[in-house]
């Protein structure tokens, strides 16, 4: 039986990530404005923040899944502000990657930095496996030597090394893919541009060139040099890294989300609107209806993301779960911070409040790591039996 009511213990770490969650929010607005340059050091209680993580030592059989608390973690983390959270990240979405597809060497070694994930190019989006960057070993010199461009990659002015998708042979297909660590510094890596954006604005976003980017023969994540004939070889191992970061991805949009109801709801009750639960639909006014429309989507949305979590817990395969997950989550908020704007009028845009700024920060939910027109299509296949030849 699946159960998500939080223990005692699993609270407290809630009650801790609210608390600072509303501190967060007094520096929202200045993170946004000033996008990635506002030094993180100017948030005087930073310093006095414990690690969230170290609420969840000594835990017990009873306590809740760290899978799913992790879930609930980012969740919570993003209730106060994603800007603001993901400024005092210690990791990226290349730890994932190291985590899912490194040795325990490579990860003993490289695990203590913050490591972004190049993926996306010019010419390759929604398929990474048309990725284009090379990777070519030089045995004179037993080093790896890489050539491309990635853009979009998150985090990747402030990260401290990336792994990058690299293809060792293109006719190969998805079976020449692997990934490499790269660290900041290392000569023919350049971090070419920062972008500009319509959210998340206080979390960088970067374009990287590598030329002629010369990596020692380790580097190579899991160390597996073959290129198989018949499998997707380190492509398939690189991938496992979605089927959490995209559950999380849900569950940080829906922590902006669940601000934005909860908000509203402060609103609404204000302005005296009975929010009642009891009446039929029948007797709720239609902003009280359109309101419990909204807290229903974004309850099923977070169900599903728990789901993909806890089967992780339970350690079976969650690939499609995760999909759905990343699929829900992206559409939920969406339509969820969207709705509560509609439901407020001037307030929702009001720049005096932090509710417009969750709408433009939730936008990215159904974009990275996979669009939700791309989930909807792995989700299909997975139900149909179809392979990716089969259905595009």
């Amino acid at each position: 039986m699946i159960d998500f009511t939080l223990t005692s213990n699993d609270q407290k770490v809630v009650d801790h990530l609210k608390a600072e969650g509303l501190i967060a929010r007094r520096y929202a607005r200045q993170y946004d404005e000033n996008e990635h340059e506002f030094p993180p050091d100017e948030l005087p209680e930073a310093k006095d923040w414990p690690d969230v993580w170290s609420f969840l030592k000594g835990r017990t059989k009873e306590d809740t899944g760290l899978a799913v608390m992790g879930m609930l973690v980012s969740h919570w983390q993003t209730w106060g502000d994603y800007s603001v959270r993901m400024r005092r990240s210690e990791s990226g979405l290349g730890n994932a990657a190291l985590n899912a597809a490194g040795t325990k060497e490579q990860v003993a070694k490289w695990g203590h930095l913050i490591l972004a994930m190049a993926i996306t190019e010019p010419g390759c989006g929604s398929d990474p496996s048309r990725v284009q960057t090379t990777a070519v070993l030089d045995p004179k010199t037993n080093e790896w030597v890489l050539n491309g461009e990635k853009i979009f990659v998150t985090t990747g002015c402030r990260a401290q090394g990336v792994v990058v998708w690299a293809t060792l042979e293109r006719s190969a297909g998805r079976a020449g893919i692997k990934s490499f660590l790269v660290e900041k510094g290392t000569p023919g890596f350049v971090v070419a541009h920062k972008e500009k954006k319509l959210g998340i604005r206080a979390d960088d976003t970067a374009a990287y060139v590598f030329q002629d980017c010369r990596i020692p023969r380790e580097n190579l994540l899991g160390g597996n040099e073959e290129i198989p004939k018949e499998s997707s070889g380190g492509f398939r191992g690189v991938m496992k890294t979605f089927n959490m970061t995209r559950p999380a991805v849900a569950a940080l949009g829906l922590g902006m989300s669940q601000a934005a109801l909860d908000f509203t709801r402060e609103q609404l009750t204000e302005a005296g609107v009975d929010l009642a639960y009891g009446p039929g639909v029948h007797g709720l006014s239609a902003a009280a209806r359109r309101f419990q429309q909204l807290e229903a989507l974004q309850e099923a949305a977070l169900l599903t993301v728990l789901r993909a979590a806890w089967l992780s817990d339970q350690g079976q395969p969650n690939n499609l779960e995760a999909s759905i997950a990343k699929a829900k989550g992206g559409a939920a908020v969406r339509q969820i911070t969207q709705g509560c704007i509609e439901l407020l009028g001037p307030l929702g845009i009001s720049r005096e409040h932090l509710l417009e700024k969750w709408f433009r920060d939730v936008r990215i939910t159904d974009i990275y790591e996979g669009t939700g027109q791309i989930q909807h299509l792995i989700i299909a296949r997975t139900i149909l039996g179809y392979g990716r030849n089969e259905l595009k």
